[in-house]
């Protein structure tokens, strides 16, 4: 599920990074009491396009540890997860980058391996394949604060192909829940086997390009209580 991502610069001055006065000073921020605190800004089109770093963060150490992965990166977010707090069980369309700035017992666990990763302080990026069912627990006494980057989506070049929408309807019961739980893990493989593009979502719904040969796969998996419709076709 997860496994250390290269970093540009070393190891070394990522960690230093990590632990300087600039970086603490954000993690004792009343900004983090919104758990969730974006970095950046997009540019254009929130999965594809890359993401820029905002004027406040420009020429800081958060702009040297962005810059430490070696490719165009999307949103980065300092997600702040409480002492004895879990996630519901999700998956994602787009992979992550995982960096801890702090932690006490907190751990990624793959939900469909069975597996735990800790997340310890330890200056690495961690490359995360968030196809995969998953959770974030902190088992600790400390808030677990991690640097989340979504990693961007590729535009695939498709032939033969359709524009879809997926409506969730009224009646499912915890529709984002079941949504990350079954469509999820398939669009975060399909966009790798390149048979879809251009997704976009408001959570309510979504819209992509499909492979028409894909179109009955993703068919077979649909839960009861969302709605798939064909908008256009390119064949």
């Amino acid at each position: 599920m997860i496994n250390p991502a290269g970093p540009v610069i070393t190891t070394d001055k990522i960690l230093s990074a990590v632990q300087s006065d600039f970086v603490n000073s954000i993690l004792n921020s009343t900004e983090l009491s919104k758990i969730k605190y974006e970095i950046n800004q997009p540019s254009g089109d929130f999965f594809y396009d890359p993401w820029t770093i905002k004027s406040e963060f420009k020429n800081s150490v958060f702009e040297d540890i962005l810059s430490s992965l070696d490719s165009d990166i999307g949103e980065a977010r300092i997600i702040v997860l409480k002492p004895g707090s879990c996630y519901h069980s999700h998956a994602d369309i787009d992979d992550r980058y995982h960096l801890n700035l702090q932690g006490q017992y907190s751990y990624l666990i793959d939900l469909d391996s069975n597996q735990m990763f800790p997340t310890n302080v330890d200056g690495i990026w961690y490359n995360m394949n968030a196809g995969a069912r998953h959770v974030a627990s902190n088992f600790g006494s400390i808030d677990r604060i991690q640097l989340v980057v979504r990693k961007l989506l590729t535009k695939n070049q498709l032939t033969d192909f359709s524009n879809i929408n997926l409506k969730i309807l009224p009646d499912l019961k915890h529709p984002r829940f079941v949504f990350d739980d079954v469509v999820s893990p398939w669009l975060n493989r399909a966009s790798k086997e390149k048979t879809i593009s251009n997704f976009k979502t408001d959570f309510k719904q979504a819209w992509f390009d499909i492979k028409n040969s894909s179109l009955e796969d993703l068919k077979k998996i649909l839960p009861a209580g969302i709605e798939l419709t064909i908008t256009s076709n390119r064949y």
